[in-house]
């Protein structure tokens, strides 16, 4: 029986090199965010998906940032990168990578940085394509009804790719064709250096461009050409595009999500970070917003207008409508928060925690059952278990200079409208009367009082005004 031929493992070329001039942006166009992500990241991630190992990707403007970027997304892929330091066209740029690829011998998928709607399955497709034809080059096209402004895709008698020509060197009749160049290929790797060697920049602007690959491939064995949804090959070159590619990819995340069993009550009105995560039997309300590294346990139920940022959230929470977390922050079983409260960074609530309208927490830690449920801010405060905590209480946690922190037992009950001047500890088990301000330690068990002594001026009010009519009276001309 013959033994099998081992495959050559895919390895993937990402360009990522450009300025996109088009953003009108003083970042790079990669650079720019959809869903929490950078807009190289899902290149990146399809060809990771793909099977892609190693994965290079391309950089020339803002060269520093873009790795950052991605190695910080993306810590334990298998990345490198190659300097474009002159950015002369795309045949030019997979040039800049060959060395970030020495070693490899077999497939070479080529994509660009600008591709966030592309899926793994596509490109596999483009990968097996060409495997399957054992052609030297695979590329991907796409039917436009208006293909202004893409390479057009020309044909042998035969049906066979054997040409692209870009529209600024397109004659009418080329002009004329709706099959288009998607930007993606395959191609196999010793083909692919001998073909770049022998690119020429005989075209309009003056480039090397990958797009002359097709032509060489052809004087060898034809290309193959896969047809791909235009949705997901299209790239993203200004901020309308954007935001169309923005659009998209919200509407893929909350699909996935409620076949994950999470109920959205207007999938259209919900926005998602790629990194958050949601359990099942969680309620989502219209215009939530998850961001950045949010997990939310199972059953909770997030209010309309609510913000979550770095939120962790165990199963149970109820966050009641406009609330806003911004974290790191961590929430326990079966805490109630809202409406209108904020959760600031370094909070940690404890299970059963209730945080009312307009309550802030910063740095502060409340244990279980603690409850603060009108007009309250808690900033750098460690909480005790079933503490209540009344309207209008603030602790004052900063001198100018430094912060400070406030201590209160478990058990305690801080009145309404009351001041606790940090550094403080107020026992377990005592009461801070109404209005207090309170300066020094409270020992467990004890009422605090802190308010200034009430005096009370009978009939302060018939003389005011009896004054106030004899100085009218006394004026020249008065009536």
């Amino acid at each position: 029986m013959a033994k099998k031929t081992k495959r050559a493992p895919l390895a993937a070329v990402i360009l990522a090199a450009g300025q996109g001039t088009r953003m009108k942006s003083a970042t790079a166009k990669v650079l720019h965010e959809l869903s929490g992500r950078p807009l190289a990241w899902y290149a990146v991630r399809a060809a990771l998906d793909a099977g892609a190992s190693p994965v290079v990707v391309v950089v020339g403007h803002q060269a520093a940032a873009v790795e950052t970027a991605l190695r910080a997304a993306l810590p334990d892929a298998p990345l490198r990168f190659a300097l474009q330091a002159e950015r002369r066209g795309t045949a030019h740029a997979v040039l800049a990578a060959r060395a970030a690829l020495r070693g490899v011998t077999g497939p070479v998928a080529i994509l660009s940085g600008d591709v966030p709607l592309l899926s793994a399955a596509t490109l596999r497709l483009v990968v097996s394509a060409r495997g399957r034809a054992r052609a030297p080059l695979a590329l991907a096209t796409m039917a436009l009804a208006e293909p202004k402004g893409y390479g057009r895709v020309l044909r042998d008698g035969r049906g066979r790719p054997v040409r692209i020509v870009e529209e600024r060197d397109a004659s009418d009749a080329e002009r004329e064709v709706q099959e288009v160049n998607a930007g993606l290929y395959c191609a196999d790797a010793a083909f692919l250096w001998r073909a770049l060697a022998r690119v020429g920049a005989r075209n309009a602007q003056g480039e090397f461009y990958l797009t002359d690959l097709v032509a060489l491939a052809a004087r060898r064995a034809p290309a193959v050409a896969v047809e791909v949804d235009p949705l997901e090959a299209a790239g993203v070159n200004d901020r309308e595009e954007l935001a169309r590619a923005g659009q998209v990819l919200q509407r893929r995340r909350a699909s996935l999500l409620m076949r994950a069993g999470v109920t959205l009550e207007t999938p259209d009105r919900f926005l998602c970070d790629e990194a958050v995560e949601v359990g099942p039997d969680v309620v989502i309300e219209p215009d939530v917003r998850l961001r950045g590294a949010t997990r939310i346990g199972a059953g909770c139920r997030i209010g309309q207008g609510s913000v979550l940022t770095d939120a962790v959230l165990a199963a149970g929470v109820t966050v009641r409508p406009y609330t806003v977390i911004e974290g790191p922050a961590k929430v326990g079983r079966g805490a109630v928060l809202g409406p209108f409260s904020r959760v600031r960074p370094g909070s940690e609530l404890g299970e059963g925690v209730h945080l009312g309208n307009f309550v802030e927490t910063k740095k502060a830690r409340l244990g279980k059952g603690a409850k603060a449920n009108h007009l309250a801010y808690l900033g750098d405060a460690v909480v005790g278990a079933g503490v209540n905590v009344g309207a209008g209480t603030i602790t004052c946690n900063y001198d100018g200079e430094r912060k400070h922190e406030t201590r209160i037992g478990d058990g305690a009950f801080i009145g309404s409208d009351s001041i606790l001047v940090a550094p403080i500890e107020i026992g377990a088990r005592a009461y801070v009367a109404a209005g207090s301000t309170i300066t020094k330690a409270v020992p467990p068990g004890a009422l605090a009082f802190g308010r200034a002594q009430q005096v009370n001026k009978e009939g302060w009010v018939a003389r005011r005004d009896a004054a106030r009519a004899a100085a009218a009276g006394a004026k020249p001309g008065a009536r």
